[in-house]
């Protein structure tokens, strides 16, 4: 909370208790639960109005995971290398067997067979 620990608060509360007095502290408190209430209103109605406008999608979202604090590219990097890549094979791995087995199993029917086409005009 603002890099403020739990000593460093009391003695902030017990000054501003002695600045602003015991007669107009019991005022001062009733205002600022007040604003503490209204903000709570406000981040009440903003999350209803955000459920309201997003729908089914909102509900999806796995806030967690945006948080910045959850944020290690250490983890993204290993989390992106253990991905299971599936069951084909890596396309220079499929040509390798392609060329192995005389080609003509593996290329689909149509596909182009020469030299890829160049456009010496084309900007």
């Amino acid at each position: 909370m603002l890099g403020i620990n739990g000593g460093e608060l009391l003695v902030l509360l017990l000054v501003a208790a002695l600045v602003i007095g015991p007669e107009r502290l019991p005022s001062y408190a009733e205002q600022f639960a007040g604003w503490v209430r209204r903000l709570r209103d406000v981040v009440r109605d903003t999350r209803r109005r955000v459920d309201d406008e997003l729908g089914d999608a909102a509900r999806d979202v796995d806030w967690a995971a945006l948080d910045p604090r959850r944020y290690d590219p250490r983890r993204i990097v290993r989390e992106a290398l253990m991905e299971d890549v599936g069951t084909s094979a890596p396309p220079r791995a499929a040509a390798r067997a392609a060329a192995a087995t005389g080609g003509a199993a593996a290329r689909p029917a149509g596909a182009w067979t020469g030299p890829a086409p160049f456009d010496d005009e084309a900007t």
